[in-house]
C-alpha cells in the first residue's frame, strides 16, 4: 500500500515541527495551524489520517470534526485527536463526535505511532474488504474474469441473466478473447443444474471419429469398437455442452446435432435405442456464422437454433484498461506456480504492452507474461527491455506504418514493419549494433535473431547510397 497522508493540526509551531519529524519516516505530513486551514487542506489534497488538536483558532477541533464527517460522510479520513492529560472529558466528547481515538499531552512517539498505526491496519483491512466485495461483484459464479472495461461488464451483466436459463448461447470472438471461460461462467450460473461442463474442440477432432465422440458408440459398432463408450452428449447430461470451433463440424454432423437440438435426444453408433438427456449447448467460434452460411459450409437452421443469445467478446486492443490488472494477475499467478518473487512490472513496460495490438489477444498476454516470470530475477522488476522485440517496435515507434499500409496481410505487415524499423535504428546507430541494441532496449543476441530471422541484408544496406538528388522535377510528382 502507498504511504498514508497525514495532516497535523496544532497551533503550535513547535508541535506541528516535532510532530513531523516523529512521522515523516511512515507517511506523508502536511501541517495547518487552525481549523478553518485544516479544512481547507483536506480539499485540496486527500488525507487519510488527521492528527488534530481540540484547542484551535478560528474552528476548535470539534467544529473540525464535525466538518469532515458532514462533508465526508463514510469516505472522513480518521481523526486522532489531541487533549490535555486533564482534559479526558473532551476526548470523550470527540470520540463520540465521531474521532478514532486521542492521545494526551505530553505525548510519546512510541504511543502516537503505535495509534496510528492500529488505524492504519484497520483502513487497510476496510480497504481489502471492499476490493473483496468488488472482486465478487466482478465473479461470474465461480469464474473470476478480471476487466474494469464498461463493454465486458455489458457482457458479465447478459452472461448472469442468460445463466439463471437454459437457453442456448453463441459465443463470438477473436482466439484468445477468454470465450470458454464465459462459458463455464455461465454454465457455473445455472439454476438447478448439476451436469458437467463438457468441453469439446469441434477442429481438433477427425472428422471420422466426430460422431463417436459426440454420441458414443455400442460394442462392435465398427472395427476397434471393443467396449461400449458414452459420448460427451451424455457426460453433459444434466449440464452444459461447450462446442468450440463450432465452425469446422462437417455437414453431416451439423444435421445430427441439428435432431439433437430440437429432440434432445440420440442413439449411440451401432444402436437404435434412443437417449434423453437435457443439456444447454453453448458454441463459439472465431468465424463469421453468417459468412458460412452464405458459402454454404455451415447450416441455416442450424445457426439459427445455436444463435439465441449472442455474447460478442471484446478484443484486448479494446480493452486496454484492462491490460495492467491483467498483468498484474498473471504475474501473482506464475510466481506462486514457479515460487518466484517478482516485484511486478516497471511503467515502461506496462506503457510497451498497453501500445501494442495483441493480435492474440489475453491468451497471447498471458503466455507473454508466464515467460517473463520465469526469466525473470529473483526479487526484480519486470523491465521493459525484457519485452520481445515484435512488442517493443510495435510500441515505440511508427515510422514505418505508412509503408506497410498497403499489405493486408497482418503478419507480413507486422514483419515489414520490424524490418523497416530495424533498418532506421541501425542506420540511426551508423550501423554498431551493439549501440542499436541499446537504443532498442534489447540483447543484442536478440537483435542478431531478428535480424537473420528477418533477413536484413546488413552490408547490402551499408553499400546503398541515397539517390543523388538533381534539378529535374520527378515525372512521379
Amino acid at each position: 500500500m502507498r504511504r498514508p497522508n497525514l495532516l497535523v493540526v496544532d497551533d503550535s509551531s513547535a508541535i506541528r515541527s516535532i510532530l513531523s519529524k516523529i512521522l515523516k519516516d511512515h507517511y506523508d505530513v502536511s501541517r495547518a495551524s487552525d481549523g478553518l486551514e485544516a479544512l481547507e487542506a483536506i480539499k485540496r489534497t486527500p488525507v487519510d489520517i488527521v492528527l488534530l488538536d481540540l484547542n484551535l483558532p478560528k474552528l476548535d477541533g470539534y467544529g473540525v470534526i464535525d466538518a469532515i464527517k458532514k462533508d465526508y460522510g463514510e469516505e472522513a479520513p480518521g481523526i486522532i485527536v489531541i487533549s490535555s492529560m486533564d482534559s479526558a472529558e473532551k476526548a470523550v466528547r470527540a470520540l463520540k463526535a465521531g474521532a478514532y481515538d486521542y492521545v494526551t499531552k505530553p505525548f510519546q512517539p512510541e504511543t502516537i505511532l503505535a495509534k496510528l498505526k492500529r488505524y492504519v491496519d484497520s483502513m487497510e483491512l476496510r480497504q481489502e474488504v471492499a476490493f473483496l466485495k468488488e472482486e465478487l461483484n466482478n465473479r461470474l459464479g465461480d469464474i473470476n474474469i478480471i476487466s474494469q472495461t464498461p463493454g465486458m461488464k455489458l457482457i458479465f451483466e447478459m452472461v448472469r441473466k442468460v445463466g439463471e436459463t437454459s437457453t442456448n448461447v453463441l459465443i463470438l470472438g477473436e482466439s484468445g478473447t477468454g470465450k470458454e471461460l464465459i462459458a463455464r461462467a455461465v454454465h457455473s450460473l445455472a439454476v438447478g443444474r448439476k451436469g458437467a461442463f463438457v468441453a469439446v474442440n469441434c477442429g481438433a477432432i477427425p472428422a471420422e471419429l466426430m460422431e463417436s465422440e459426440f454420441f458414443g458408440h455400442e460394442k462392435g459398432a465398427f472395427s476397434g469398437a471393443t467396449s461400449t463408450k458414452l459420448g460427451r452428449f451424455e457426460y453433459a447430461d444434466g449440464g452444459t455442452l461447450f462446442l468450440d470451433e463450432i465452425s469446422t463440424l462437417p455437414k453431416s454432423l451439423q444435421v445430427k446435432l441439428l435432431r439433437v437440438l430440437q429432440e434432445r435426444s440420440f442413439e449411440r453408433v451401432g444402436s437404435n435405442k434412443e437417449i434423453k438427456v437435457d443439456i444447454r449447448i453453448i458454441a463459439a467460434t472465431n468465424v463469421d456464422l453468417l459468412d458460412a452460411v452464405k458459402a454454404g459450409t455451415f447450416r441455416e437452421d442450424l445457426y439459427y437454433r445455436l444463435n439465441v443469445v449472442p455474447i460478442v467478446m471484446l478484443p484486448l486492443r479494446e480493452r486496454i484498461e484492462d491490460i495492467e490488472p491483467l498483468v498484474k494477475n498473471f504475474i501473482d499467478i506464475y510466481s506462486k506456480k514457479y515460487n518466484k518473487k517478482v516485484n511486478g512490472i516497471s511503467i515502461d513496460a506496462t506503457k510497451m504492452l498497453k501500445a501494442y495490438c495483441w493480435p492474440g489477444n489475453v491468451r497471447e498476454l498471458e503466455n507473454l507474461i508466464e515467460r517473463l516470470v520465469v526469466l525473470a530475477k529473483e526479487n526484480a522488476q519486470i523491465e521493459k527491455k525484457e519485452l520481445p522485440i515484435d512488442i517493443l517496435s510495435e510500441g515505440c515507434n511508427m515510422i514505418a506504418i505508412s509503408s506497410t499500409c498497403h499489405i493486408n496481410d497482418y503478419k507480413e505487415a507486422r514483419r515489414e514493419f520490424e524490418k523497416e524499423y530495424i533498418l532506421n535504428v541501425l542506420k540511426k546507430a551508423s550501423w554498431n549494433r551493439m549501440k542499436a541494441a541499446s537504443i532498442m532496449n534489447v540483447h543484442r543476441n536478440t537483435l542478431a535473431l531478428k535480424i537473420k530471422n528477418l533477413n536484413i541484408d546488413i552490408e547490402g544496406q551499408r553499400r546503398t547510397k541515397p539517390p543523388t538528388t538533381t534539378s529535374k522535377r520527378s515525372t512521379n510528382a
